[in-house]
């Protein structure tokens, strides 16, 4: 998760290129029609925030990704950290959704200045495209509320520098991932060896 324009789709697609049995959820991919996007008292589009998008359906996506990896783990009785599925959920909003709260293995948030991120956001193409102010009177306000509003995480959070480069960036997170998922195949070789059956390990992170 992060800021917008700092650099998580980039991040999450690097990951995934060089990850085994990767897959990448974007919130960007659930965002409502137009039609149903409400305006503020200044003619803003409200599109930072959670009543923007279908989480609902979000959700859904995530359930079928997780009931696709139980079913793949137990066709398999090969012990590689090749055979974890690993979903890397990638967006600007997911901290403050409750419902995804329990389903985190590593989560980073990416983070930029606002003179930084006005610049970025300054040269990407929106439909429907930014108006006058839209940063300043609706964007960075809400990137603010939220981002005061993860005080109350009771979760470890790694936060990442946006303005360092896609290498380095990718490089710290991988190299992260990369022992997360020898924890999993402990983990999941343990129970095996125990005889508990248990169907499927994964690994979820989002930045």
């Amino acid at each position: 998760m992060g800021v917008t324009n700092g650099g998580k789709t980039t991040l999450a697609k690097n990951l995934q290129k060089h990850l085994p049995n990767c897959s990448v959820i974007s919130q960007d991919d659930f965002f409502k029609p137009e039609s149903e996007i409400e305006t503020d008292k200044n003619g803003f589009l409200q599109y930072d925030v959670l009543e923007a998008l279908n989480m609902e359906k979000m959700m859904s996506t995530i359930s079928c990704w997780m009931e696709s990896a139980r079913r793949s783990v137990v066709s398999t009785d090969r012990e590689s950290a090749e055979e974890i599925p690993i979903l890397i959920i990638e967006g600007f909003l997911l901290f403050n959704y409750k419902p995804l709260d329990t389903i985190w293995n590593r989560s980073y948030f990416l983070t930029i200045p606002y003179e930084e991120c006005k610049r970025r956001r300054s040269t990407r193409v929106y439909e429907p495209p930014d108006s006058p102010g839209y940063f300043d009177g609706h964007v960075w306000p809400m990137y603010l509320k939220h981002r005061q509003e993860m005080q109350d995480i009771t979760w470890e959070v790694v936060y990442l520098d946006g303005t360092k480069s896609e290498e380095d960036l990718f490089l710290q997170v991988y190299e992260d991932l990369i022992q997360e998922l020898a924890k999993q195949k402990c983990k999941y070789c343990a129970n095996k060896v125990e005889g508990r059956g248990e169907t499927a390990r994964k690994i979820v992170h989002y930045i």
